[in-house]
């Protein structure tokens, strides 16, 4: 296989992207091209390369605050603030395209709920709880965050998940939230939270479609599991 001979010499992110295009740089060199500069007897590539070893990677820096990411040598508040307003607008884009692979927002299987939420979940540093109202027809009506925790912990009482679905005459509701560890095994706190869940949206008349816990690329459906039937 040939390729076409380049100019762009090593350290040189921006000439590479302009040559080989955006994808052929490394996640460093995606980072060197926000620097824009490095720091003195270090290049941006450097830095950023410097910065994800001890962070662990882009995984590490997505749970980066700016007060955290601006205290390593070679950026500061600025450069902080540009990285994580490009890893924002990168998940906001691939949960914009997840919304429009699955129009209208129809649930057909739990697979669909994670193409439509999974992104916007997986990456948070402490523990969400979304509730998402349903048509029945399985069309999303509403989500809404309706609480968050600690970094491995979230209180989640059923008054507070099903009070914005009655309002909006919901016929169904999926429950959905992440684990920041990255692990979606659902713990034995998430199977009674559930269960308590389905006793009270079987009282309320809005019965349990699935709830869905978010890890790192992978999700566990609790209705997959055997663990919620009917609905």
């Amino acid at each position: 296989m040939n390729f076409a001979p380049t100019n762009a010499e090593p350290g040189k992110p921006r000439e590479k992207l302009r040559e080989r295009g955006v994808g052929s740089l490394s996640d460093a060199e995606l980072i060197a091209v926000l620097l824009g500069t490095g720091m003195r007897g270090e290049s941006a590539v450097g830095v950023a390369e410097r910065l994800l070893g001890r962070i662990g990677g882009l995984r590490g820096l997505s749970a980066q605050g700016v007060g955290s990411l601006s205290v390593h040598a070679g950026l500061g508040d600025a450069k902080a603030a540009r990285i994580l307003a490009a890893l924002e607008l990168g998940t906001r884009t691939a949960a914009g395209w997840a919304v429009r692979e699955n129009e209208p927002g129809r649930f057909a299987c739990s697979a669909d709920i994670y193409r439509r939420y999974g992104t916007r979940l997986a990456l948070l540093r402490q523990e969400v709880f979304l509730v998402v109202g349903l048509s029945n027809r399985n069309e999303v009506i509403r989500d809404e965050v309706v609480a968050m925790g600690a970094v491995d912990e979230c209180r989640v009482h059923p008054r507070e998940v099903f009070r914005p679905l009655i309002a909006e005459a919901c016929a169904r509701m999926v429950a959905i939230h992440n684990h920041p560890s990255g692990d979606s095994t659902p713990s034995a706190e998430d199977i009674a939270m559930t269960r308590r869940l389905v006793e009270a949206g079987d009282l309320v008349g809005i019965p349990m479609l699935d709830h869905l816990v978010i890890g790192a690329g992978q999700y566990s459906s609790l209705r997959d599991m055997g663990l919620i039937r009917g609905a």
